[in-house]
């Protein structure tokens, strides 16, 4: 590869790539490279695909970033998790304080559409040739010089690549390798998610229900396919985990001793072993993604509090700017320079807004003195949400 070209050549400017991290971030990354005639190759350590992850939402700039790197997908992505029309605040009691009808798809040209991880983790690796994905593939270390990057795995395993992303989430090995900042950073709230197949006809006639108690609150959220997300979050200044997964459970029912058995029930319908409790955290801003020939995309570049619900939809608008960079570079410095200049300052604001709006779920004097909570971060009359949400991608011929 030349790297001192100085006019667009329709040669890419790298030829294989290699992706760690085969969650949403990897993937979407890898269809949108392909699509510039890369080789690209993803290793993740996972032995294999399996039902895993929460419920989260896909916004209008997600949506619209994805459909600009593969038309199409996002029709997959309807019928695979849940397009939200309505949602509805209710107290501890299980009544209803507010029901909100949406207007994503009048105002933006996308829906918001709630999904299992898992199934959209299923819709993107559809979109790849299976031999492209590498399971049990665990990144251990790199080591790069100006001409590639070789990529070492846990069992003596090692590939070269002239370009290498880290998409690993927030404990991502490639962002420590280059910035060594160690563990991540708790933010003050303690999370406990589950999802199963459940229906109740409290809260399942909606798509999305919000539940507010007294610093600590409950999503539950229509995910397709029968599928319940449940997700409860709580104020604690200190964490601390549980010792087995019966006392898991045990100590998500006692923190929703107070609320009504409807809420409950989710809950003591789950088993034990498929809750996952654990703290949230995300990581300062950082100044650069890249060194050399390694960069950062999605949670390994930017994990933020999930308040705003923007971690999928972020990852999805870097993995399309990170193609445009490719394909209108002439070189791979300048596209990685473009890169950090197009996201880092964007995905620095929202990951601010997301830890401030995590700790506002919990400020009881917030919500009694605007009388909102969930409804007043998401208004679609912010100006802010608009600044999000109408990221418009161009799409290329």
């Amino acid at each position: 590869m030349n790297t001192n070209l100085t006019e667009k050549s329709s040669k890419p400017i790298v030829d294989k790539v290699a992706i760690v991290g085969a969650g949403p971030g990897g993937l979407a990354a890898a269809i949108a490279l392909r699509s510039q005639g890369i080789d690209v190759q993803v290793y993740e350590k996972a032995q294999e695909f399996r039902p895993a992850g929460t419920g989260l939402g896909l916004a209008p700039n997600g949506l619209s970033s994805l459909d600009a790197m593969a038309p199409g997908i996002v029709e997959a992505l309807k019928s695979s998790g849940c397009e939200v029309h309505h949602t509805v605040l209710k107290n501890i009691q299980g009544e209803t304080i507010r029901t909100n009808a949406t207007k994503y798809l009048e105002q933006y040209g996308q829906p918001l559409l709630t999904i299992w991880w898992y199934r959209l983790q299923q819709v993107l690796a559809s979109r790849l040739p299976s031999d492209i994905i590498h399971l049990n593939h665990r990144c251990i270390s790199f080591e790069q010089d100006e001409k590639g990057v070789e990529i070492h795995f846990a069992g003596e395993k090692s590939v070269y690549a002239d370009l290498l992303i880290g998409a690993d989430g927030v404990n991502s090995v490639v962002r420590e390798t280059l910035f060594g900042e160690g563990k991540p950073n708790y933010i003050g709230s303690m999370c406990w998610r589950a999802v199963i197949k459940y229906r109740h006809e409290l809260f399942n006639d909606y798509e999305l229900v919000f539940v507010k108690g007294n610093k600590q609150f409950m999503y539950l959220l229509n995910v397709g396919g029968g599928y319940t997300s449940w997700i409860s979050r709580k104020f604690s200044p200190e964490y601390s985990l549980s010792h087995s997964a019966d006392e898991v459970k045990s100590r998500i029912l006692h923190e929703l001793a107070d609320w009504d058995e409807s809420f409950r029930a989710v809950v003591e319908a789950t088993p034990a072993e498929q809750i996952w409790e654990g703290p949230i955290c995300d990581r300062s801003p950082l100044s650069r993604w890249s060194e050399g020939r390694v960069t950062l995309l999605g949670d390994a570049a930017h994990p933020m509090a999930p308040a705003m619900g923007q971690g999928a939809n972020t990852t999805f608008e870097d993995a399309y700017q990170l193609r445009e960079c490719f394909s209108d570079s002439a070189n791979l410095q300048e596209a990685l320079t473009s890169y950090e200049q197009l996201r880092i300052e964007r995905t620095k604001i929202i990951q601010a807004r997301s830890a401030l709006g995590e700790m506002r779920y919990y400020d009881t004097n917030f919500v009694a003195s605007t009388g909102q909570t969930q409804e007043r971060q998401m208004s679609l009359h912010d100006d802010f949400h608009k600044w999000v949400y109408n990221f418009k991608p161009s799409v290329k011929i």
